[in-house]
């Protein structure tokens, strides 16, 4: 049988992403025919595999996985661990294993996709694959053509300047944009470069999925149509490195 390393075994049967399988390598948690597993290990899937002292199962069937699109409200958290009590995946409550693919900030809302599939957040969230996430966005005061054109071409935050992108006006103090890039808490600091303050911010398309009328606090299942562009558009998506920082 071929032998796959452990963090992806994890990832391909829906247990956890990439990212979170070697955390728990590194503190300890896995234990694989009564030993501690350690970084690099390898597995076939006959494995006795723990984590937490309770067996790994499968979350779904051959060639299946979950995935859905939720209107996160603004105070709930885009993060897996419990330990948060305003974490995404209680206030969901889905029925099997889910985890977001990246994230969208506490005090933002709207569209984020979940899933069991590792590899789709992988090839999803890796800045260097330039998939699109749209945005409409507030601010506290008037949009002048300056602060459009600075928006439009790169603002220096963060030790880098961003990458180009759409920027739209849609009124006076509200603008719509679509990244390709996801830096930390990346519009909220590009405005504030600009001596602007965001006062509204609510992502509303993730590559072909859109938001629509779903009401907020409220998820969907992505329709097979979706799910078959999706895939097509992020066929050839390098899946090496993971960016989970999301505005």
């Amino acid at each position: 049988m071929e032998e796959i390393r452990i963090n992806k075994y994890l990832s391909d049967i829906g247990f956890c992403s990439r990212r979170q399988a070697d955390k728990l390598i590194e503190e300890g948690k896995i234990i694989i025919d009564g030993e501690v597993c350690g970084m690099g290990r390898k597995v076939t899937g006959v494995e006795d595999i723990k984590v937490n002292g309770v067996a790994v199962k499968s979350t779904r069937k051959e060639g299946t996985f979950t995935l859905i699109a939720f209107n996160k409200p603004v105070g709930i958290v885009c993060t897996s661990q419990k330990r948060e009590k305003d974490n995404i995946i209680d206030y969901i409550n889905y029925p099997t294993r889910i985890y977001p693919i990246g994230r969208l900030d506490k005090n933002s809302e709207g569209l984020i996709l979940l899933t069991d599939n590792g590899d789709i957040v992988n090839k999803m969230m890796r800045s260097g694959n330039k998939h699109e996430k749209e945005y409409i966005v507030s601010v506290n005061k008037d949009i002048n053509d300056d602060f459009l054109t600075k928006m439009r071409n790169g603002v220096p935050i963060l030790d880098t300047v961003t990458r180009k992108c759409e920027v739209t006006k849609l009124s006076k103090r509200k603008f719509r944009i679509i990244l390709t890039q996801g830096l930390n808490r990346q519009i909220r600091r590009m405005c504030e470069a600009l001596d602007y303050r965001v006062t509204y911010l609510k992502r509303v398309r993730v590559l072909n999925i859109e938001l629509g009328d779903l009401k907020t606090g409220e998820y969907r299942d992505v329709t097979d149509e979706e799910r078959e562009e999706l895939l097509s558009i992020i066929g050839n998506s390098s899946n090496t490195t993971v960016i989970e920082k999301e505005d």
